[in-house]
């Protein structure tokens, strides 16, 4: 039980660092628009309205890659119940989803999308590719 406590908790800290991570560095790639912060909410908040279409990609893409990410070390590592496990890490990556849906006046395109493809698929995809028997 502590042993997948532990990996449970790593599985969460590493997918979150997934995500973080991928946000930070696609910034450089499809820079935001002039004067926006990503590291502040209310910066993206009042400049929302200036985002296009690409700036929602890479954000999607984080998410889905931290679900990914949190859910396959969680079912790779963890004792047993590893496909409740993952499911879980993308239950929770899905609430800071939806969190985030009432933070931020992003289009409803992308609030589908990202609530409906990058959690529990991802978590669900990342299962899979830890539990398969070679």
């Amino acid at each position: 039980m502590i042993k997948n406590t532990v990996i449970l908790l790593v599985a969460i800290i590493l997918g979150s660092a997934a995500n973080m991570l991928f946000i930070m560095l696609s910034a450089q790639v499809i820079p935001p628009p002039a004067g926006v912060d990503v590291k502040d909410i209310e910066s993206i908040r009042q400049s929302m309205h200036l985002y296009e279409t690409k700036h929602f990609i890479p954000p999607l893409l984080a998410h889905a890659i931290g679900s990914f990410v949190g859910a396959f070390i969680v079912a790779k590592f963890a004792s047993n119940h590893q496909f409740t496990f993952a499911m879980f890490i993308g239950a929770l990556f899905l609430a800071g989803g939806i969190s985030m849906a009432f933070q931020l006046p992003a289009p409803t395109w992308f609030t589908i999308v990202d609530i409906i493809c990058a959690y529990i698929p991802m978590a669900w995809f990342g299962y899979r590719l830890a539990t398969k028997e070679d």
